[in-house]
């Protein structure tokens, strides 16, 4: 009877008791509640919760901004401040700007030219997200953690992170970035005198030049944060989100991608592979009840009902979008990507492949960074206009009836500015869902 019970309790939710949990934000709100219990430990946990229900905000954002040196994340926590309201938290701002317990006793460390202890940089964070600014509006901690023992101390202080946002970029553009790094003490702004020059001239003559941005020691810090990038990922990797700094891109969540998940099956040697595979083989469509038996065995799988997905491609049109909703697999955000024809055919024509290392150029944005690479790049054949072409028409044929069966989705003019379409979509992913009570 024993273990009826543990397998019953091991059991994942049904569909449908999943999304009415998420709608009302119940898996949020339990998870908080239970690392509230853990951390505080209160002699009655029933009038403590009441409480905490009443006094805090549990939709405020919780979010970490890291990367290297000169990836930009004093700009891209600024920007997330502006957007949710939320309080920036920087070693900056914890050593000058804040008036707590251990201020002073970290600026002497600071003074005196020593490492300032990972303890004493905990206690100072624990203490500024206490107080009632950061629990009513949430706060964008800011290049902390920067390694496995400094995450530890978080965690055991009860300070986790909802969202962890990961900078990177190749290291010759970071020490590059450095150099003409520029910072304005008002607003604390950051400039670069190449790429980010301000048009006011007011602010111009105040910006300063921060300190250690020798090249010796940018790279010496660099070194520093690629030994422990992989320690910090591991520890955030079910929360962590990348952005590209040099050439921005947004990976939202886990991704499961339709035409992946057909080439793993196919890989794999599944039952489902062998019925794939010829369809593969041919370059024909795959059948609907194919594709739709893949996803219901993958999205039922105790990864995506714990930690949701994020599907791409599909459905391509409203038969496929009727079938995923028979089989009780209903997205609760859906995204139209907007782009005109001519910047897709830009995007696509112009892609190509190096058929030695695998690693993909464009002759526009990104083109192949010497002659002998250049000459043995290959197009896929998919990517060739007329192709491109008859991929389009289909879509087209599809969209508006897709439009009118999703009527709640968000629309997003893909041709802007990487960082621009991120924070829309940032917004969307963050913000709970509204409560749909009947």
């Amino acid at each position: 009877m024993a273990e009826a019970d543990t397998e019953d309790a091991a059991r994942p939710w049904p569909p449908p008791a999943g999304a009415y949990a998420e709608e009302r934000g119940l898996f949020q709100l339990l998870q908080n509640m239970l690392e509230e219990l853990l951390i505080h430990k209160p002699d009655d946990p029933i009038e403590f919760m009441i409480n905490h229900l009443k006094q805090n905000n549990d939709d405020a954002p919780r979010i970490c901004v890291l990367g290297p040196p000169a990836s930009g994340k004093t700009t891209v926590a600024m920007w997330l401040c502006k957007h949710f309201n939320a309080i920036r938290v920087s070693q900056e701002t914890l050593l000058f700007k804040e008036e707590l317990r251990q201020t002073e006793e970290a600026k002497a460390y600071k003074e005196r030219n020593q490492k300032i202890p990972y303890a004493l940089w905990a206690n100072l964070i624990q203490e500024r997200l206490s107080n009632v600014d950061c629990i009513k509006q949430g706060w964008i901690l800011e290049g902390f953690p920067e390694n496995q023992e400094q995450a530890w101390m978080l965690q055991s202080s009860g300070i986790f992170p909802r969202h962890v946002v990961m900078l990177y970029a190749p290291d010759t553009v970071l020490i590059e970035r450095s150099g003409g790094k520029r910072l304005d003490p008002l607003t604390q702004e950051v400039f670069h005198t190449t790429f980010d020059w301000p048009s006011d001239p007011l602010v111009q003559e105040r910006l300063v030049k921060p300190e250690d941005l020798s090249e010796q020691e940018v790279s010496k810090k660099l070194l520093e944060y690629h030994r422990n990038f992989p320690e910090i990922f591991h520890i955030y990797q079910k929360v962590l989100k990348s952005i590209n700094a040099d050439q921005p891109s947004v990976d939202v969540l886990s991704q499961v991608c339709c035409g992946q998940l057909l080439k793993e099956a196919v890989a794999d040697n599944t039952k489902l592979g062998e019925l794939v595979k010829p369809h593969i083989d041919s370059g024909g469509p795959v059948p609907n009840n194919l594709v739709l038996k893949l996803l219901t065995e993958r999205l039922s799988s105790l990864d995506c009902l714990s930690h949701g997905w994020v599907l791409s491609g599909f459905p391509r049109d409203v038969e496929q979008g009727e079938q995923l909703q028979k089989a009780q697999i209903n997205p609760n955000r859906v995204f139209f990507f907007n782009l005109p024809y001519e910047s897709i055919m830009e995007r696509l024509s112009q892609r190509r492949t190096d058929p030695v290392t695998g690693e993909r150029y464009h002759t526009t944005f990104r083109p192949a960074p010497t002659p002998e690479i250049q000459a043995r790049l290959r197009q896929n054949p998919k990517d060739e206009e007329e192709n491109i072409e008859k991929r389009l028409n289909i879509y087209y044929s599809n969209v508006k009836a897709l439009e009118d069966f999703y009527q709640d989705a968000f629309y997003v003019n893909a041709d802007q500015d990487p960082y621009v379409i991120f924070e829309f979509i940032e917004s969307c992913i963050i913000k709970p869902l509204p409560c749909k009570i009947p």
